[in-house]
């Protein structure tokens, strides 16, 4: 059996959608897995919708497209609505309850309510939500692990913007002890 996990991040452009998930492919590639990472726009960017599917795998990956997610990760109501009844049963929904009221209303996948948003702006680092739900999906999801994560930040962490490795770090640490 395959130990693939196929993950959607949805949101508003801006929230770091592309970049969370560009760090758990980065992560998977690290760690000797097959990857895919597939972005997609809205037609407005910065405040439209972003989306990206992620697949992890020990296998080769046939198509990146991810029409049934094992994993969601929904940053605002609209893709939470859009996306929640894709999942898999036994799958799982990360929730930034800061952004969204709504409870998902399913009781066969597994569903984590963090205040990423608000966790972020208490912090000082309003932009990083998406690597708090990140840290999240790391203690909760089991194709990953903590391990690697420095190593994949610097990956993805542009060369102009290496001050923000640290803030990355405590974002995705303080998302993983998230209880």
């Amino acid at each position: 059996m395959s130990n693939t996990c196929r993950m959607l991040f949805a949101g508003f452009g801006g929230q770091g959608i592309l970049f969370a998930g560009k760090f758990l492919a980065y992560k998977g590639l690290i760690e000797g897995k097959q990857v895919s990472w597939l972005p997609s726009y809205g037609p407005e960017m910065r405040g439209g919708t972003a989306n990206c599917s992620v697949i992890i795998s020990d296998e080769p990956i046939g198509s990146p497209i991810v029409d049934k997610p094992d994993v969601l990760v929904a940053m605002n109501l609209p893709s939470l609505e859009k996306y929640e009844n894709e999942v898999v049963s036994g799958g799982k929904i990360f929730v930034d309850s800061t952004m969204i009221d709504k409870k998902v209303d399913r009781t066969d996948v597994d569903v984590y309510y963090i205040p990423a948003t608000k966790m972020a702006n208490d912090n000082g680092t309003p932009t990083l939500a998406n690597m708090i739900i990140t840290g999240k999906i790391l203690k909760e999801v089991p194709q990953f692990s903590i391990d690697y994560t420095d190593n994949a930040l610097k990956k993805v962490v542009s060369a102009r913007h290496l001050d923000l490795l640290d803030v990355n770090k405590g974002a995705v640490k303080a998302g993983y002890d998230y209880e």
